[in-house]
């Protein structure tokens, strides 16, 4: 049971100048159906060849933090509260937790690995399609 790199998200203070500005360079382009536009706290890119995404996102601190890259994990086999609870057993720590942000089933939890690093666990694919199907 593993999970992969959603997207790379990097914290910033302005999601869609910074995205706007690295499509060109890397040759990115806006997810289909939703464009970027100003005053979008997220911005996502995608390489058009690979697939990989970029996730621009506003923080509100007025210092941006020394770690302002970060993995989004997606679980590929299990649940997101199943890998939640099976990271924990792990030895990841717990940040945050924004389960239900958005609505039931909505949301993330934020960990550290052993060295402090942060990483997202967001809903695998599937409980995505579930949430999208009416």
């Amino acid at each position: 049971m593993t999970s992969y790199i959603s997207h790379t998200t990097i914290d910033c203070r302005n999601a869609y100048e910074l995205s706007e500005w690295w499509k060109p360079v890397l040759g990115y382009v806006d997810i289909e159906g939703d464009p970027n536009a100003p005053g979008h706290e997220e911005c996502m890119i995608r390489d058009p060849a690979t697939g990989h995404q970029l996730l621009f996102i506003e923080v509100p601190d007025q210092e941006l933090p020394a770690k302002r890259i970060h993995f989004d994990l997606r679980p590929r086999e299990r649940a997101r509260d199943e890998e939640v609870e099976w990271l924990l057993t792990y030895g990841a720590t717990q940040v945050a937790d924004h389960r239900g942000k958005y609505g039931p089933g909505s949301g993330w939890v934020i960990f550290a690995d052993p060295e402090g690093n942060q990483f997202c666990v967001l809903r695998s694919e599937g409980e995505v399609a579930a949430a999208d199907t009416p």
